[in-house]
């Protein structure tokens, strides 16, 4: 147990009410998502500017990356949602992923990890312990997290563009992200919000279900 309380012994009392409010609305904003509701995203959008800075503060700047391209998707979806809203202006149709916007996923993956990994390179100097002059471009500054960061930035990038697009595969990138944020969360020492993607791995499968039924739906009516 001392496992999960000590991290918090460093942090300050308003830290540790915002990543508690952050990770409620969070969980919130899924559950919207789940119910293909519009309001997944003004609810989303509180939960990422909260983790935007306290991901900063705490030098996680993949999830600082992830959760300011969070804010931006959810802006764009947010718009695109409103479109196309049902009747009761809340609820949106979806469908499944095309091969092409596969291989655009593809693309935005690989150029999302090649971005965190430059990023990471020059952490020393984001930190202010060294200036340009200081890092030697072939200096290795890696470390296997920094991919794990890297490779979960591009899964959940996908995801919130599928999502965005109101594709049902976005569910299947947000529980391999969600799966692998568990453990990783909690060896950096942040409990609460590995407890979050414990709750939003149960939430995205029964997403997944969700979303399947209502494509299933609008192609039997289509045809």
């Amino acid at each position: 147990m001392n496992d999960f309380i000590n991290p918090y012994e460093s942090y300050t009392a308003t830290q540790i009410a915002l990543e508690i409010i952050a990770t409620l609305f969070g969980i919130i904003s899924v559950i919207f998502s789940k119910n293909r509701n519009i309001l997944v995203y003004p609810t989303g959008i509180i939960s990422t500017f909260l983790y935007i800075y306290l991901f900063f503060t705490w030098g996680l700047y993949g999830e600082t990356l992830i959760n300011l391209y969070y804010t931006s998707m959810s802006i764009y979806g947010w718009i695109l949602w409103n479109k196309k809203t049902e009747d009761d202006n809340l609820h949106v149709e979806v469908e499944w992923a095309t091969r092409k916007e596969y291989l655009k996923s593809i693309g935005l993956f690989f150029g999302t990890f090649i971005f965190i990994l430059i990023l990471y390179h020059f952490r020393p100097i984001i930190d202010g312990l060294k200036s340009f002059s200081e890092i030697n471009s072939l200096t290795w500054n890696y470390t296997a997290i920094d991919f794990i960061d890297a490779s979960l930035t591009g899964i959940f990038l996908i995801g919130m563009w599928f999502m965005a697009k109101r594709k049902v595969d976005s569910w299947i990138f947000w529980i391999i992200g969600d799966l692998v944020m568990i453990p990783l969360l909690l060896y950096k020492g942040y409990a609460i919000s590995s407890f979050q993607y414990l709750f939003l791995t149960i939430l995205a499968i029964l997403g997944l279900i969700e979303w399947k039924k209502n494509a299933k739906k609008i192609n039997v009516l289509s045809s």
